[in-house]
């Protein structure tokens, strides 16, 4: 009898002769080294100055952390500093301080920048130039902005361009960042922040208008819309909201952690002290207290979660679009 001398196939019993799983995905490990060889170093840095640092200032929050970022067990206080900080009156009245400039720095961005993106977005010749020539500003470092501002610009004495202005109209220099009263810095300031900032959410605005249908104006023509402020009000701006919602936003919490520009333009001054120079010189200055500055630091990022998010409810942020 003749004895057949064919071997099957590894796996072929029971499987319809289909190969192992395994082996139907001989390159899986290499899509996954793939992978973290590109996503891997931006992860690393990611946790070493990012997630690692924010979960250490909690860890120091709860401790009389003074001159060490390794305190020890017995320099536990709990809440302790979390009460210290909003006891401390300079804390408080920095954050009442620029909750104040939030609301006047957040609706003249968002209008100077829509602004910005209607005018452009109707721009034909020369489209690519304007757009580029208002957001180069954005790439603008705020530390050389703020000496461009305070040194040749608003520079207090009668060589500063702002000055030099109001000398051809017969007015006196004006001392705009050395003096609290009346409070002149914040027009140097908020020109700043405008000019840096108007820029980058003008790209997008002018990015959401270009999603916007055009036969919503051209139905809007046929009904007897003018166009202008009609098609405005009521095309443009609903068709605007997504957009709109998350500018707000960014801008808010912006303005929650403006540093730099405070810092080169006024140093540290009381009257015009943000919450994040308070914090850094609380926690790297002279009084060096890690403990509080990293409470201080967990309570501003608290309340400006908390602002976000009643700012993302009220406004409807991820609620679904009417169709």
């Amino acid at each position: 009898m003749a004895v057949s001398t064919e071997t099957a196939a590894p796996g072929a019993a029971g499987t319809g002769g289909r190969a192992p799983r395994s082996r139907r995905r001989p390159g899986g490990w290499r899509t996954a080294l793939t992978f973290w060889y590109f996503v891997g170093p931006f992860f690393i840095g990611l946790l070493v100055f990012t997630y690692i640092p924010v979960v250490w200032s909690a860890y120091l929050s709860f401790f009389d952390a003074r001159n060490t970022v390794t305190p020890l067990p017995e320099d536990f206080v709990g809440l302790g500093n979390y009460a210290r900080m909003l006891q401390d009156a300079a804390f408080t009245d920095s954050l009442v301080t620029f909750t104040v400039f939030a609301a006047f720095i957040v609706p003249l961005t968002f209008a100077c920048s829509l602004a910005l993106a209607l005018l452009l977005n109707r721009v034909r010749l020369m489209r690519a130039f304007f757009r580029s020539v208002f957001f180069l500003p954005f790439a603008c470092s705020y530390v050389v902005a703020s000496l461009v501002w305070k040194m040749s610009i608003f520079n207090g004495v009668r060589y500063g361009m702002a000055n030099s202005v109001l000398d051809l109209f017969g007015i006196e220099d004006v001392p705009w960042l050395f003096d609290p009263s009346p409070p002149w810095y914040w027009l140097v300031i908020v020109t700043l922040r405008l000019w840096i900032q108007c820029g980058f959410y003008m790209i997008l605005f002018i990015a959401a208008l270009q999603q916007i249908p055009e036969h919503l104006y051209e139905a809007a023509y046929v009904d007897g819309a003018k166009p202008g402020r009609q098609t405005f009000w009521h095309i443009t701006l609903p068709q605007l909201r997504a957009t709109s919602v998350a500018v707000l936003m960014l801008i808010l919490i912006a303005a929650y952690q403006a540093f730099d520009e405070f810092y080169n333009l006024i140093g540290n001054q009381a009257y015009a002290r943000p919450p994040l120079m308070y914090l850094y010189t609380t926690a790297l200055g002279t009084q060096q207290d890690l403990g509080r500055g990293s409470a201080g630091a967990l309570i501003l990022a608290l309340i400006i979660a908390i602002v976000t998010v009643l700012q993302g409810r009220f406004l409807g942020f991820g609620n679904a679009e009417e169709k």
